[in-house]
């Protein structure tokens, strides 16, 4: 496989964790680090709506979620193996 950048080739070593688990975490990262912020006081720098702590506590939350939506695929793909 021919890539520009070799950090955003999908090797085999990558294919036990399917894509929908790397994304989903990757959502819920770039999540966090709003929230994370907000919560610390460091959100109107960002944006003025993330001045308020409960708007970071929604951000983190929602990340949550994120990581709680990707350990289904994770699961999935591990029952899969244990099948075959």
């Amino acid at each position: 496989m021919i890539a520009p950048i070799s950090a955003f080739v999908y090797t085999t070593a990558m294919k036990k964790y399917p894509l929908s688990f790397i994304s989903l975490c990757l959502l819920g990262v770039a999540a966090a680090i709003p929230g994370l912020g907000s919560v610390l006081g460091f959100g109107g720098w960002l944006h003025p709506l993330l001045e308020d702590p409960m708007a970071g506590l929604a951000f983190i939350v929602s990340a949550l979620a994120l990581f709680g939506s990707a350990a289904f695929p994770l699961i999935l793909r591990r029952l899969q193996e244990a099948e075959q």
